[in-house]
């Protein structure tokens, strides 16, 4: 059989035992979700989408690196480029799904420290592979980004 491939479109070749394994793995995957009821569902999304967000993951990685409880402001200055509006909005956010404890001492002026949550800790060990994972594959991503943005010799998109 000949395959007449784009440039820079790769070929490849796949065997029947890791496609059934794969399938196998996805499948258990979906068993386990189907136990959730669809407001369970909905929330899990909910939170998939809010951890993953750019912010989010930056302030629970500076919430463990500090490893003890953190005021706003210094919160505030290690995350360059984010708001005040936003660091709040998130650290709120992560606040109402138990994943950072916020404190408040009743003081002239409030003090209000921010600190990682058992659960909080117990994400970022899930989440550290992955972004350890993405790291170590950056150059194969801007590979990808360069080919992706390299016109085609035959003239297509």
């Amino acid at each position: 059989m000949t395959f007449h491939l784009e440039e820079g479109t790769l070929l490849i070749y796949t065997y029947r035992m890791d496609s059934i394994e794969q399938n196998q793995r996805l499948q258990s995957d979906r068993d386990f979700c189907d136990v959730l009821t669809d407001e369970q569902d909905a929330l899990a999304l909910e939170i998939l989408s809010s951890v993953a967000d750019k912010w989010s993951l930056w302030i629970l990685h500076d919430l463990a690196e500090l490893g003890g409880p953190i005021r706003f402001s210094k919160l505030h200055q290690r995350i360059e480029g984010i708001s005040q509006k936003i660091l709040t909005q998130c650290l709120r956010r992560l606040e109402q799904d138990g994943l950072v404890l916020r404190t408040l001492y009743p003081e002239v002026p409030p003090r209000v420290e921010y600190e990682l949550t058992p659960l909080g800790r117990d994400l970022l060990k899930q989440i550290m592979p992955l972004w350890r994972w993405v790291a170590e594959n950056v150059v194969s991503f801007e590979a990808a980004r360069a080919r992706a943005r390299k016109p085609s010799r035959a003239g297509h998109s």
